[in-house]
């Protein structure tokens, strides 16, 4: 800051300067005095709701609130510490607010943590003056399937709601009636549905809104407190593990500014109760005639082994979870490499295309990239087959952010249904396969979207989604942050992708970026591994399923995979299970280690210790706050035993060593240079591939290009429509096993249109469309429509617990659905 920023006041005697145009309340903070308050929150907008920050003010005819009023030159405060008019008044507003209060802080889940209990006793009245009948309500009210509200306790300082509107841009519960009678009430015509409802919880000020899951639960002082990364996708964010009898009771957001700020996911804040299902695997498990017994660790090694040996001429591969520590994933990729021999090893449940290899050759291992904080102050950012409120919610608040405040940023969102993006940002809409025309286009300043690229386009930044590999969009959009010399950054989905890449889970790369292709690359790592690595490209996930179905490989390792629902069709996933020696690694009985050979027990993610790489290339590290259920152990130790049965040293026997060499060796060389993006013209990136024959008639196009229903205006047989498919946050996965109320806030699987796809195929809002995968693979599915899925496109979710869609048809890409209405039977 210049002096020319800063102003000088006087607070409590202490002279200090502050930029101009702080809060007296922030100003206050930076010596220590703290200003009590309800409604002042720093990352919301002020108010002055609450009046429990008033302090005295020089030259004022009465007290001002702390949390409304701007510093100015010269000016000279005196909160209650220094004067009797702001102590006298902050003490008749809390007495006013306890008029009604209940006061059952004794069975309240705030009690032990509650600003209005801390500042009662520090700055309240000593005995009430009230003796009248206090108001009641009905409660719990329920609010949504993770929120419940206590109305009595409101102190209507509306941090609630203000989080609601000016963060999340969520509807949300409202101040209802004025005076004595105004309340906190939810209106029936707007339900509170957001992926972002505990935030709510956790800033209120008092006990009136409170989780299902932790009420009547435990109380803070019982509770231990661990810093946590949350291992659900990959934004990142930062939370607090609070624990009780090696139980996790919670999971709360923490302050990160430069990742998370204050928030968090419902996902990530509530699923974590797989981890304590009473089905739980405890022991090792291993396969006699079809069933699965318990073994011991000894016996279920030695099982593990003897099987690789056995099938060691066909070969072994690794598939590595997208849930696990970046240790995990490197000690999974040297046990392949060192002790397998094989470089078929991979962290992706989609297929590889030369472009995703080119790129991720520059991002694998390099120093991190676009950051959150840059999207405040980007000039634009374009944002490529990527739904962030699904994928990444923390990303998609700070874009929401970074476009609605401050700078206003122009968002532009490219592919082929960008969700609540379309809320605030440009849309350009393309089918899958139309998003390298379209950046190119947007690159050359055309259109609505390419008007809104910056000057300097240096102030540009482009994130790239995982889908965009398949769709043919993640080589051009690294390619238009090149040519306009703007910043590149691949956003994956899940909490491990990053860090996994980076320590080389992958067929053509090793750690760190180096390419399995370059001699001197495999030399360096021979040497400080002591083994020849195999020279040749492995194969990739689907590659290694389909080989194993084939009879073509003979052992799978299994890392916090499932291959039905991650890679299937479920027919090939399980012809693989069933022909090749499967060794799964997990905490969980499902489709895959329930079939597997050897199933070896993984600890858990609060018991886990280790660091994730979000989106960003941030490392930050996780602490183990429980200890390990049963006998549990860590991925990497498991890792390292096997290789060492296999008579091959890994050298990563302590958490230590595996910490120090896996940051190490998965940070990028200095000197490396990763090889040129290819060329627009020359290849690179495979188109998705050739659509499958749809069950009816292909449709004619339409003018535009895009494909569309017969010119005629409509097939009786139903049209043809490009498929988009992604998870939603709240899904079937078996992450989500057991956090009821993350189960009941869960929607059915569905399928959705553009307005004007529904309008050509006479297909209504509500209704029920069958959808035709071919090869006598059809579901019937309500109808959405809605402006966000591109023309000519069909989304549906890919892992609903009503429908598992990959498992249904896999990784496919490029597939036409025929999509059809369903005649509904007379009454």
């Amino acid at each position: 800051m210049t002096d020319q920023q800063q102003v000088t006041v006087t607070i409590d005697g202490r002279e200090l300067s502050v930029p101009k145009g702080s809060l007296v309340i922030r100003a206050a903070e930076r010596i220590g005095i703290t200003i009590p308050r309800f409604c002042d929150h720093r990352l919301l907008a002020p108010l002055g709701a609450c009046r429990q920050c008033i302090v005295e003010i020089e030259g004022q005819r009465k007290p001002m609130t702390a949390c409304t009023t701007t510093v100015t030159d010269g000016m000279v405060v005196r909160t209650q510490l220094a004067s009797e008019i702001a102590r006298g008044a902050q003490e008749a507003t809390l007495e006013f607010l306890l008029i009604n209060h209940p006061l059952d802080c004794p069975m309240c889940d705030k009690g032990g943590e509650c600003p209005l209990q801390d500042q009662t006793l520090a700055h309240g009245p000593a005995e009430t003056r009230f003796s009248e009948a206090k108001r009641r309500f009905r409660k719990p009210i329920k609010v949504s399937e993770t929120v419940l509200l206590d109305r009595e306790r409101c102190v209507l300082c509306a941090r609630c709601t203000r989080f609601a509107a000016e963060i999340a841009g969520d509807p949300f519960i409202e101040l209802y009636e004025r005076g004595s009678l105004e309340q906190v009430a939810t209106d029936p015509d707007e339900p509170f549905s957001s992926y972002f409802s505990g935030n709510t919880v956790q800033i209120c000020p008092v006990g009136a809104l409170t989780s299902p899951s932790y009420r009547f639960q435990a109380r803070p002082f019982d509770l231990t407190s661990t810093e946590a990364v949350c291992n659900h996708c990959a934004s990142g964010c930062n939370l607090r593990i609070d624990s009780r009898r090696n139980y996790v009771t919670r999971q709360l957001a923490r302050d990160n500014d430069d990742v998370n700020q204050a928030w968090n996911c419902d996902r990530g804040r509530y699923g974590f109760a797989s981890a304590q299902d009473p089905e739980r695997v405890l022991a090792p498990l291993v396969n006699d005639g079809g069933r699965l017994r318990t073994a011991s660790w000894p016996e279920a090694l030695r099982r593990a082994v003897d099987g690789i040996r056995a099938r060691r001429r066909h070969g072994a591969g690794v598939l590595v979870g997208g849930h696990l520590t970046d240790q995990d994933a490197y000690a999974l990729q040297k046990l392949a490499r060192v002790a397998l021999g094989t470089n078929s090893v991979d962290a992706r449940t989609w297929p590889g295309t030369a472009g995703e290899e080119a790129v991720d050759a520059r991002v694998a291992g390099s120093p991190p990239g676009p950051a959150y904080r840059d999207l405040d102050t980007a000039g634009a950012v374009v944002v490529v087959d990527l739904d962030p409120h699904e994928e990444s919610p923390i990303l998609y608040l700070r874009l929401r952010r970074a476009a609605l405040l401050g700078a206003r940023v122009p968002v532009i969102a490219v592919g082929s249904r960008p969700g609540r993006l379309a809320e605030f940002a440009t849309v350009v809409h393309t089918a899958p396969g139309g998003q390298a025309e379209a950046l190119e286009q947007l690159g050359r300043g055309e259109g609505e979207a390419g008007r809104l690229l910056p000057e300097d386009r240096r102030a540009l930044v482009v994130l790239a989604g995982w889908r965009a590999a398949a769709t043919g969009g993640l080589l051009p959009a690294a390619r238009l942050a090149d040519r306009l010399g703007g910043r590149f950054a691949w956003v994956p989905r899940r909490a491990g992708d990053r860090g996994a890449l980076d320590a080389g889970a992958r067929p053509y790369l090793l750690p760190g970026g180096r390419r399995v292709a370059d001699p001197a690359a495999r030399d360096e790592l021979a040497a400080a591994w002591g083994a020849q690595l195999p020279p040749e490209p492995g194969l990739d996930a689907p590659g290694m399923v389909a080989a194993a179905a084939a009879g073509e490989l003979g052992t799978l390792v299994v890392a916090g995979v499932d291959l039905t629902r991650d890679l299937g069709p479920r027919e090939q996933a399980e012809a693989a299970l069933a022909r090749a020696f499967v060794i799964a690694v997990d905490h969980q009985v499902n489709d895959t280690t329930r079939h597997a050979d050897v199933l070896l027990p993984a600890v858990a993610h609060a018991e886990s210790e280790g660091t994730w790489t979000d989106w960003e290339g941030r490392v930050q590290a996780s602490r183990a706050a429980l200890q390990a259920a049963g006998t549990a152990r860590t991925v990497w130790e498991l890792a390292d035993q096997l290789a060492g049965m296999l008579g091959s040293d890994l050298g990563l026997a302590t958490a230590a060593r595996v910490a120090e060499e896996a940051a190490r060796l998965r940070a990028r060389p200095a000197g490396l240079v990763p090889p040129p993006l290819p060329a627009a013209d020359g290849g690179g990136q495979a188109p998705p591939a050739a659509p499958a024959e749809p069950a009816a008639p292909e449709p004619a196009a339409r003018a535009d290009g895009q494909p569309g229903a017969e010119a005629d205006g409509g097939d009786p047989g139903g049209a043809a429509l490009a498929l988009v498919s992604y998870p939603l946050l709240l899904d079937g996965a078996s992450m989500l096993r057991r956090a009821v109320d993350l189960e009941r806030a869960t929607v059915a699987a569905f399928a959705e249109v553009h307005p004007d796809e529904a309008g050509r195929l006479g297909l209504a809002d509500g209704s029920t469309v069958e959808l035709d995968f071919g090869e006598n693979r059809a579901v019937r599915l309500p109808l959405r429509v809605a402006a966000t899925t591109a023309p000519g496109c069909v989304f549906v979710p890919a892992n609903q617990p009503d429908l598992a869609l990959g498992a249904m048809i896999g990784p496919a890409r490029g597939i036409r659905v025929a999509v059809r209405a369903v005649q509904e039977a007379a009454a």
